[in-house]
């Protein structure tokens, strides 16, 4: 069973080859990578990557929890940094979401981002059972 995620609060897929979200055998939801877009402007926010790094783990948010997860419920986030320098900076933001338990987690730094993002971020969740 596989299930796509399309949620309004988060930005839509650019060119629409893609998803937000995918869930998995109904028990877990796997996020497209999200940069720091306002989904209402389409735009990159402004403010560096910290302002990038909150705006993608909201979009993130928006994605987990319109498949019916929640924060708390990621398993395994990979960021991707346009500059490993800005590591510290990235994860000052990031622990705020992940505030107890967080999940596992790579990080690493790549030649260039879409739309020449500083960050993005994907994340799998798991679905409580009902």
């Amino acid at each position: 069973m596989r299930k796509t995620i399309n949620t309004k609060n988060a930005p839509a897929p650019v060119g629409n080859v893609y998803s937000q979200g995918v869930v998995a055998e109904g028990r877990l939801v796997f996020t497209a990578g999200q940069l720091g877009l306002d989904p209402a402007a389409g735009k990159l926010v402004s403010g560096g990557v910290q302002a990038e790094t909150r705006r993608a783990l909201e979009n993130v948010k928006a994605i987990v929890e319109a498949a019916g997860s929640s924060m708390d419920r990621v398993v395994k986030v990979t960021v991707l940094l346009a500059d490993i320098g800005d590591f510290s900076a990235m994860n000052e933001i990031y622990k705020t979401f992940f505030p107890d338990a967080p999940p596992a987690r790579t990080a690493f730094e790549v030649g260039r981002l879409p739309l020449d993002a500083l960050v993005e971020i994907e994340a799998v969740a798991v679905i409580d059972q009902v």
